[in-house]
């Protein structure tokens, strides 16, 4: 074999080795496509069961609630009312937030590009923190729902002290809550404990798998 046909040898098998490298490549990122699809697909019931959930909650509480204001609101126990308006108020932000999610789980495509899915996850990911932070703001409405005038004429100081002690404690963790859940945290204990199950853990494992992709492809 004489130096222009090794040349020509080591061309040619540097060629199929390029041509098969990126084979490899197109084969993992449909691989990992499919395997990101099952498993955003796998969240969708949890979605829905939050959807129909809230649907009801809001559709009835606010249902009654307009009843109130519009028909007997000056009889109305004013503060009940109003920790109800905000907790529903609530609710419904979050409802969109749902909708908005279930959304872009359905438009996940197995054939979308690396990139276009890792910005839906990412939306999915900052929507899912959002809503949390929404929902928990409705903590320190669940210790005054059943404040009424009796409270306000017959109650003592000691009653008074326990009552503001877990309205003002539940209030304080609602803001902390808000202002620090972020995905920085997500090693924290705490942040672990709210955040677990089908409508984190599949998010995080899809992102975890794109990551691999990325670099890979580097």
């Amino acid at each position: 074999m004489n130096e222009l046909e090794l040349k020509k040898l080591w061309q040619t098998t540097n060629d199929r080795l390029d041509e098969n490298l990126i084979l490899s490549k197109r084969n993992s990122e449909d691989i990992v496509g499919m395997k990101v699809y099952g498993i955003i697909g796998s969240m969708k019931p949890i979605k829905f069961f939050a959807l129909l959930i809230g649907v009801f909650w809001v559709g009835i509480g606010g249902t009654a609630l307009s009843s109130i204001y519009l028909n007997s609101f000056s009889e109305a126990n004013k503060i009940f009312l109003f920790s109800a308006s905000f907790q529903v108020g609530l609710t419904a932000i979050a409802l969109l937030v749902y909708l908005y999610q279930l959304i872009t789980i359905y438009h996940v495509d197995i054939t979308d590009p690396v990139i276009r899915t890792q910005e839906k996850l990412l939306n999915l990911k900052m929507s899912t923190l959002w809503v949390a932070r929404i929902l928990l703001l409705q903590l320190p409405v669940w210790t005054t729902f059943w404040w009424n005038e009796t409270m306000l004429n017959e109650w003592g100081v000691l009653q008074w002290t326990i009552s503001l002690f877990f309205t003002i404690s539940f209030t304080a963790i609602a803001i902390w809550l808000f202002f620090n859940i972020k995905y920085e945290n997500r090693n924290k204990k705490w942040f672990q404990l709210i955040f677990s199950g089908k409508e984190w853990t599949p998010l995080m494992t899809s992102m975890k798998l794109l990551e691999q992709v990325e670099d890979y492809k580097g």
